[in-house]
């Protein structure tokens, strides 16, 4: 019987492959478990539309994550707090850093991927790291001013 796994199989194969397997090993385990479907052209037809679907999508993906990238490097985001010669009263946190791209770009990046490696207590301009997955991050300009 020839089965089209749709998981890894430990001495068996890896996803995706079509296998030769002994009919009740086939029938009553890898298909009954979910682990593999009978290999008929359909099945392999459709699984490999399917995979053909996801890799478009995850390259679409790239593509915006991409373009966000190389929008976030051309941005010089202005936060204004209230400070005392030059110095902040507390920091400037990555809840304002996202606030402030929401409102003034219309861009929306979570909290959770901005790493700012020095905290930010001070006036002027710094550079921190977006981090948009997928291995792409970007640098963000942020240019801190003193509320008067």
């Amino acid at each position: 019987m020839k089965v089209l796994l749709l998981e890894d199989i430990k001495g068996l194969g890896k996803k995706g492959e079509v296998c030769e397997v002994k009919d009740g090993y086939g029938q009553n385990f890898l298909i009954a478990k979910n682990k593999a479907k009978h290999a008929t052209n359909e099945v392999i037809n459709r699984y490999k539309a399917e995979q053909r679907q996801k890799a478009e999508q995850e390259a679409l993906e790239m593509a915006e994550r991409k373009q966000l990238a190389k929008s976030l490097e051309s941005i010089v985001l202005h936060i204004t707090r209230k400070g005392n010669k030059g110095a902040l009263f507390g920091s400037v946190t990555k809840e304002e850093i996202t606030h402030a791209l929401q409102e003034e770009h219309r861009l929306t990046i979570d909290k959770k991927d901005i790493e700012i490696s020095v905290p930010i207590k001070h006036i002027g301009d710094f550079v921190v790291e977006v981090k948009l997955g997928a291995g792409i991050s970007a640098k963000l300009k942020i240019n801190v001013k003193e509320d008067s």
